[in-house]
């Protein structure tokens, strides 16, 4: 079930952070995949700084603040 989680999770903060960044989308399945990682890349940088996710809204939040961070990444990478 957790697998399945972090799919709905990571989607829905793919296409926040598509949303967010505009023009930097890489369509559905590619805004899923940048959520998913996004959400490991904002776990890892709010752990840090030793800040968890304690309920869905806080993993949505860090996911996408995850995702955002990556497409910034992404975008630097891809011009």
């Amino acid at each position: 079930m957790g697998i399945i989680y972090g799919i709905i999770i990571g989607g829905i903060a793919g296409w926040l952070a598509g949303q967010l960044k505009k023009g930097s989308g890489f369509g559905l399945f590619g805004n899923i995949a940048v959520g998913i990682l996004g959400g490991f890349v904002g776990s890892l940088v709010f752990g840090i700084f030793g800040i968890e996710d304690t309920n869905m809204l806080g993993t949505i939040l860090i996911s996408t603040a995850g995702a955002v961070i990556f497409l910034t990444i992404l975008n630097v990478f891809k011009k």
